[in-house]
């Protein structure tokens, strides 16, 4: 696990499976219907409850781009999870994309910190069948949740949980980067 400091809060990096997190709150790489789909929005239909997430999300629909919404964690050791539309990446139009990718971990942690949660726990957003790179996204990600930390918040502890070595190695190039500090 690589940990770094960002004024109060904590910024983790881990290998592992987002939804075996015990924090507050998980997020959900999700569609504009909050549906379910594949990856990592599919495990966690499957992890908290198919039919009851669905439930939870339909009258939440839809959910534009670079938004987020919340709903229970029902099944999952999360209590709760945001679900964060990332966009669908533009190789025509990097800009717009990295915007709207940054749109969807600030949106996140601002709808955490409504909810008074302080624990949070990210996949690597719009990097599957969204098409983004990662190390590009891996670097929109961690500038935009040191952002959000540094300006305050309820939340102390941001935790990016990536699937495969690959994943979790270009996370930590972005971190180097972008002069993130490890924490001692």
């Amino acid at each position: 696990m690589d940990r770094y400091q960002i004024g109060p809060a904590t910024l983790e990096l881990v290998q592992g499976d987002i939804v075996a997190q015990d924090v507050d709150a998980i997020v959900n790489a999700a569609n504009e219907g909050l549906a379910e789909g594949g990856g990592v929005c599919g495990a966690i239909f499957r992890a908290a409850g198919r039919a009851e997430l669905a439930a939870a999300c339909r009258p939440l629909a839809p959910c534009p781009t670079g938004e987020a919404r919340i709903t229970p964690g029902f099944r999952l050791p999360a209590r709760q999870i945001i679900h964060a539309v990332g966009p669908v990446y533009r190789a025509d139009d990097p800009p717009t994309s990295a915007r709207l990718l940054a749109a969807a971990y600030t949106s996140s942690l601002a709808l955490a910190t409504q909810h008074g949660l302080r624990s949070v726990a990210f996949p690597s957003i719009s990097t599957g069948i969204f098409g983004y790179p990662v190390a590009e996204a891996a670097q929109v990600a961690l500038a935009a949740v040191r952002e959000a930390l540094a300006a305050g918040g309820s939340v102390t502890l941001v935790r990016f949980v990536l699937w495969d070595e690959g994943t979790l190695a270009a996370y930590r190039e972005a971190a180097r980067i972008l002069g993130l500090v490890p924490a001692a």
